[in-house]
This record gives structure tokens, sequence and C-alpha cells, in this order.
């Protein structure tokens, strides 16, 4: 199975004998995913934990207007879910779709819990990943709430430069919580200085 990157992964936060690598093999499920497949939707439960192998991904809400808000990208190396409906088990809000064809490893929350039986170690690695994304979002929300868009716009810049390529702008203006034609105000001005 193509779980290489994600031992790989695991081995930076905790090294891993040969047991564990091989549970990684046993209890995560290989997935392709065509571009625009969602992997999750609004009213489904966030069943399963998922870390990308390739491609790319984003997660959104869509709020009473219509109006599509994102709330996370994910390319890869990194992991994508709904939290809150994963834990709670309840229906989620958001929508998780592929921006391109993709390749995931997903583990299911019944699959997770006996990782963490079996192989203690992974309950530690998967606190501190719930910590590290708890730590992203407070810097997230408070720069939203103390940042002009002109100073969101380049804090994004610097923290994700490889988007650029992969995600169209009107995503990132949706992410930094404008409009397309502000974000491209802003573009032009920077460009000009």
């Amino acid at each position: 199975m193509n779980t290489k990157l994600l031992i790989e992964y695991f081995h930076k936060l905790l090294p891993l004998d040969e047991e564990e690598m091989a549970a990684v093999d046993r209890f995560f499920k290989l997935r392709k995913v065509k571009r625009r497949q969602f992997i999750l939707q609004e009213g489904g439960v966030s069943a399963v934990n998922t870390f990308v192998i390739e491609g790319c991904f984003r997660m959104f809400m869509v709020d009473e207007n219509g109006k599509e808000h994102n709330l996370q990208f994910a390319i890869e190396n990194w992991w994508i879910g709904d939290i809150g409906s994963f834990h709670s088990e309840e229906p989620s809000r958001l929508y998780i779709e592929a921006l391109e064809h993709s390749t995931i490893l997903q583990i299911a929350k019944e699959e997770q819990l006996r990782l963490f039986v079996e192989f203690p170690k992974f309950n530690r690695i998967f606190r501190v990943l719930t910590e590290n994304a708890l730590v992203s979002a407070q810097r997230r929300i408070l720069h939203n709430i103390s940042s002009t868009a002109e100073e969101r716009y380049l804090d994004f810049v610097e923290r994700y430069p490889y988007f650029f390529h992969r995600i169209s702008n009107v995503q990132i203006a949706s992410y930094l919580g404008m409009t397309p034609e502000f974000l491209s105000t802003i573009r032009k001005k920077l460009a000009k200085s």
C-alpha cells in the first residue's frame, strides 16, 4: 500500500517501530478521488480522518445566501476533516471537495480508536495533530479580527506560496474573507508599490 508518505510524516512526530508501521498499512485505506468530487457534504457525518498523499482539497461552508466560505485547504502531507463532526458524530455543516485528482489515506473513527488501544503511540501522535490544528485555528481567528485585508493577503502569500498555482483567486479570496474583486485591487496596489 502507498503509506510510505504517511509513515514518514508520523516518524517526524514520533519514530515508529516495525509493528507500528505495519499497523499504518492495516488501518489506513487508500482512496482515489476525482477533481470536484466530495469526500464530505453538509448533513453527512465526518466518519474518517483524511491524509492527503497527492492532490488538493478545500473545506468550506455555504451560508443561508448560498455564498461559499473556505475554511481550509489541504495538499500533500496535510490532514483535512471536520473535527467537530468526527468527534461528536453529529451532521456536518461543511463540504470537503477535491480541487484536483487526488489520492488520500483515510482511517475510520472506530479503526482509529482501535489503533490507539493497540498502539498507544498513535494516541500521542493524534493529540499533537489536534493541538497543532487548534493553534492554527486560533492564530487564523486572531489574524482575521486584528488585521487588514491587505495584511491577511500578505500573510497568506508568505505562509502558503505553493497554493497560488493550484488554487484560484476566487478560492483564495473566499478563504481571506473578501471578494475576488477586492483581492484583485489589493494585488494591483501591491504590484505598483
